[in-house]
């Protein structure tokens, strides 16, 4: 019998002027991965790896991050977006709802001014961090 590695959300894509990291890789992962642009891996290397333990996620950073940690402000220099999927009710032609997830970008201010608790009781799922190059270059 083979092991299987879980892959999903782990990814790194990037267009002309934005980068796209999938939130399942751990922060080790992202410094040793050579696919990655190579500021972002000294950024976390450097910034966000020595608050956290190497075996964390970008998702369990993102996702319990305040906005009084010196990691938020990294984000917040680096102009990102973090794609979540939330619950929302959606109702259907006959008066019937019922709760589906909902995939959208939202600004990592927004992300961290939700509580805990508001997290939980949307459904809140980080997909995906998105991050300017150009702001990139500023961190």
């Amino acid at each position: 019998m083979t092991k299987q590695i879980y892959e999903d959300y782990k990814y790194f894509m990037q267009d002309a002027g934005s980068f796209f990291v999938g939130s399942k890789y751990t922060l080790k992962e992202i410094t040793l991965n050579d696919d990655i642009l190579f500021k972002f891996r000294k950024v976390v290397a450097e910034s966000i790896l020595p608050h956290y333990s190497d075996e964390d996620t970008l998702e369990t950073v993102l996702y319990y991050l305040t906005s009084d940690d010196f990691v938020f402000q990294i984000f917040k220099q680096m102009n990102t977006d973090v794609r979540v999927s939330i619950k929302v009710k959606k109702k259907h032609l006959f008066g019937s709802e019922e709760e589906v997830y909902k995939t959208k970008y939202i600004k990592i201010k927004e992300l961290v001014s939700m509580s805990e608790d508001e997290k939980k009781e949307a459904g809140l799922l980080i997909q995906e961090l998105k991050g300017s190059k150009l702001a990139l270059l500023t961190v």
